[in-house]
């Protein structure tokens, strides 16, 4: 009963493989999966996996990476995506300074426009956050996020970030990093979060969990971070996995 809350099976990296790295999804025992869609190409096929398989969702949004290439009409086509009944969150936005693409005022109107329209919609929306985490949480307090809620994507802040994200309606989810030995930080986050705001993923193919750290990662992998979540909290993988499933139906009206 397993949830990957955020994976890119139609990257490029599972052009040989894809229907495979699927079924050992399933094989271990991964029941939903939300695909995220991140800009102009990346989008249409997000869509088209959801709807060619019933256990996944796509989100749509515009990745801040690359918001210096969104064009006028962008945000309206994503509106327009919105109403398709597989798509499930508009995501993942947010700022990323760690990679020097797009400015950050650019970045920081993108996000803006995008809680906006989830706003508008009424969507849940999944935040991309690298080396930003105060700007993060001043956008979202600006610009009334706490109306939708949504999912902070592979959290890496602290706990005084991450209660904070908790009191404006997020979940917070836990990705291959938290496996690592040294991941301190997170671990001690995900021993506290409430396990009604608490998600998995894998944000394949990146950010292999122990033990494959380095090579590609995979939908099937997220049993590792549960196993991980297990440990930390003293429950089991079957607890983990129901939990972290059903907050993602409820948060994100996955069947």
């Amino acid at each position: 009963m397993l949830t990957d809350s955020h994976t890119h099976l139609n990257a490029e990296q599972f052009n040989e493989d894809r229907d495979e790295v699927i079924q050992r999804a399933l094989d271990a025992g991964v029941t939903r999966i939300v695909n995220v869609g991140f800009n102009r190409e990346t989008i249409p096929g997000s869509i088209a996996l959801a709807e060619q398989y019933d256990f996944i969702y796509s989100t749509v949004g515009w990745h801040p990476v690359d918001a210096i290439h969104m064009q006028p009409g962008d945000l309206e086509w994503i509106e327009e995506l919105c109403k398709h009944e597989k798509v499930v969150a508009i995501g993942e936005i947010g700022l990323d300074y760690y990679w020097d693409t797009s400015p950050k005022d650019v970045q920081n109107r993108v996000f803006r426009e995008q809680i906006r329209l989830a706003r508008k919609l009424g969507m849940p929306i999944v935040i991309h956050n690298r080396d930003a985490h105060q700007d993060i949480l001043q956008v979202l307090k600006e610009e009334k996020a706490a109306e939708v809620g949504g999912i902070m994507h592979c959290f890496s802040g602290s706990w005084e970030t991450a209660k904070q994200c908790l009191d404006m309606n997020f979940h917070i989810s836990f990705g291959g990093p938290v496996t690592f030995k040294n991941a301190k930080q997170p671990k001690e986050v995900l021993a506290q979060v409430p396990l009604d705001r608490l998600l998995i993923e894998t944000d394949a193919p990146y950010l292999t969990p122990h033990p494959f750290r380095g090579k590609r990662n995979e939908t099937s992998y997220v049993r590792l971070v549960a196993e991980t979540a297990a440990e930390i909290r003293g429950m089991t993988v079957e607890e983990i996995a129901e939990i972290t499933t059903n907050n993602a139906i409820r948060l994100l009206g996955l069947k």
